[in-house]
């Protein structure tokens, strides 16, 4: 048995590591249980240790096609199957990223990964429309256009997410802006070669860039996802960002039990 969350149209499978029989093999069973008609149609699996106060909650997972990633709205939306006791600011280990998420009753935020490493840098030269990359704890590469809905994202994304000034590629992102403050974004994301409904890092990563070129510092950017992601930059500095925070509804689905192709 499993149980379903979403958070800002991302929906994952949660499996809690100490209601385990059987050796777990995230890979395989993210392979198994993400794609679309043979499985459940996810956006990644985690496992999930048992919290314990006073120390990160460690929890990992898997993209659909088996590799091990940072995921921030799957980070948040693992915050809604915590015991009611743990609310307010919880530290958490993810996929060997440092974060920080702050439980509120449905919705949910999280500190994206700060430090040396997490900041913004220049695009590959000659791109089509004004773009900036990043590092999240994935690589992000968010391009600014006139309008999201004129992107052919399956023909326009692919050929960046393997640009070969990119060795780790990237998730490929066109964002719009609406207003002071507001923006519209698409993603093309990495392990699930698609488009999904939302990627956060993303979010996070063009609410920095915004903030760099415009000096506001809080965006409400909507992903194709139901829920608006409210971004909050603290700081920049050398292209570093500090208490870079998203926020957004989570919400728990339900428990299912897998039929004998899916289980454990």
């Amino acid at each position: 048995m499993c149980t379903l969350a979403s958070a800002s149209g991302n929906v994952f499978a949660f499996v809690w590591k100490h209601g385990l029989c059987v050796p777990f093999d995230g890979s395989e069973r993210a392979k198994a249980l993400c794609p679309r008609g043979h499985g459940l149609g996810l956006d990644g699996v985690f496992l999930l240790n048992t919290p314990q106060s006073g120390m990160p909650w460690l929890i990992e997972h898997w993209d659909a096609d088996g590799s091990r990633s940072f995921c921030s709205n799957g980070t948040r939306a693992a915050a809604a199957l915590l015991p009611d006791e743990f609310q307010g600011l919880i530290e958490v280990c993810s996929t060997d990223e440092t974060a920080l998420l702050d439980r509120r009753g449905a919705e949910v935020g999280l500190r994206l990964p700060q430090g040396q490493d997490f900041r913004l840098m220049d695009a590959p030269k000659n791109l089509p429309f004004p773009a900036v990359y990043a590092w999240t704890g994935t690589p992000q590469l968010v391009l600014q256009v006139p309008d999201i809905d004129l992107i052919d994202l399956p023909s326009f994304a692919p050929p960046l997410r393997f640009h070969p000034e990119l060795p780790f590629g990237a998730n490929v992102s066109v964002m719009q802006v609406l207003a002071h403050g507001s923006a519209r974004i698409r993603t093309w994301e990495r392990g699930v070669e698609g488009e999904t409904l939302s990627c956060g890092q993303a979010a996070a990563a063009a609410a920095a860039w915004l903030a760099e070129q415009s000096g506001i510092n809080k965006w409400g950017i909507q992903p194709m996802g139901i829920d608006t992601l409210q971004l909050d930059v603290g700081e920049l500095q050398n292209r570093r960002w500090s208490e870079l925070w998203m926020r957004g509804a989570v919400r728990v689905l339900g428990n299912i039990t897998l039929g004998s192709s899916l289980q454990f």
